[in-house]
Parts: structure tokens; C-alpha cells; sequence
């Protein structure tokens, strides 16, 4: 059975184990690892069986955490990027070449999100970096919104399920594309 509990801490921790974690994010629980593992990332592709072309979110505390990850961005693009931030719009920024299509998908974009969930921000800062964030779900099927729900799709192949309330959103967080503003998905 999978670690359920309350301490950010362990959920770091299993992260950095290069474990699988569920946590809560805005509006439904999240799948997550350590960008950098892409073992871990690889497992997270497998578990929801979702198509590595499609790409993932990487959440994080502060733009900084995204330096790595991100080619350096305009001013135009902050100006239209930081008031949304720290809050629940992922943004498509232009991604660093290197970075990895199971992460990116085949795109030349990365989602991103400087979250204002404050346990997903605690984690974020506990790690020191970014972590991806991917619906708790089978592909095609429901968000888990409930630990339950998570341990019925998911039992003993996470690393840690940390159990805290989920941001209050009725559904995921709203995508817009950098380079046009277009919202790609609504809230």
C-alpha cells in the first residue's frame, strides 16, 4: 500500500528517492517527480498511460526554479507571464532545447505554473525545484480528487501520498500560449 500522510517533508524526500508522489493542487491531485529523473518521469508516463508527446506541467515556487528549464524570456512576455503569477495559469513558454521531449512532449514549449497552492508551493520549496505536475488519473478518466480515489487507481506504485486539502478550483487551471496569449485550456 502506498505512504499516506500529511508531512511535506516525506513527500520531499520521496521525490528525491526518485519516488512517484500524489499531492493536491488547485483543483484535482496531482502525479509528481523530479523534473531532472527521467526514470521517475518515464514511471509517471507509464502509471496514467498518457502519450509522452503530449508533454507535462512543471510547477515551481518562483520564476527562478524555471531558469533551468526555460530559454530566457522577453519583457513582453513577463509583463503578459508575472501578473498571473504566483496563480493558477500555466503558461506555454519557449523550452531550452535540452530539455527532454517525455517532459516537453513534441512540443517547443513548456508549461509551466508558478503556483499559488500552498502545499504545492511548500514542496516546491522544500525541493529546491520545480516538480511535474500531471492529473492523478488513468488517461481518459477522472481526476482523482480525494486520496481515495487516488489509492483506488494508483495503490503501491507511489512513492507517497500526501494528504491535504485540494485548492478549491472547479476545474484544472487555465493553459494560454506565451507567444499569442490564446487560452489553450479554460478553467
Amino acid at each position: 500500500m502506498s505512504v499516506v500522510g500529511h508531512d511535506i517533508a516525506a513527500a520531499c524526500q520521496a521525490v528525491q528517492q526518485g519516488k512517484v508522489i500524489a499531492y493536491p493542487t488547485e483543483a484535482v491531485f496531482g502525479l509528481g517527480c523530479d523534473p531532472a529523473n527521467l526514470e521517475a518521469v518515464q514511471r509517471i508516463l507509464t502509471l496514467k498511460q498518457r502519450p509522452a508527446h503530449k508533454g507535462l506541467i512543471l510547477i515551481t515556487a518562483d520564476l527562478q526554479q524555471l531558469e533551468p528549464w526555460l530559454l530566457p524570456l522577453a519583457p513582453a512576455l513577463l509583463e503578459q507571464v508575472l501578473p498571473t503569477w504566483p496563480g493558477s495559469v500555466t503558461w506555454l513558454l519557449p523550452v531550452r532545447p535540452e530539455v527532454s521531449p517525455l517532459i516537453r512532449g513534441e512540443h517547443d514549449t513548456l508549461a509551466v505554473r508558478v503556483t499559488a497552492h500552498p502545499v504545492c508551493r511548500e514542496l516546491c520549496q522544500g525541493l529546491g525545484h520545480p516538480l511535474i505536475s500531471t492529473s492523478a488519473n488513468l488517461n481518459g478518466q477522472e481526476p482523482a480528487r480525494s486520496v481515495t480515489e487516488i489509492l483506488q487507481q494508483f495503490d503501491q506504485q507511489l512513492g507517497f501520498v500526501l494528504d491535504a486539502p485540494l485548492g478549491g478550483q472547479l476545474q484544472p487551471t487555465q493553459i494560454r500560449d506565451g507567444r499569442t496569449g490564446q487560452i489553450i485550456r479554460p478553467s
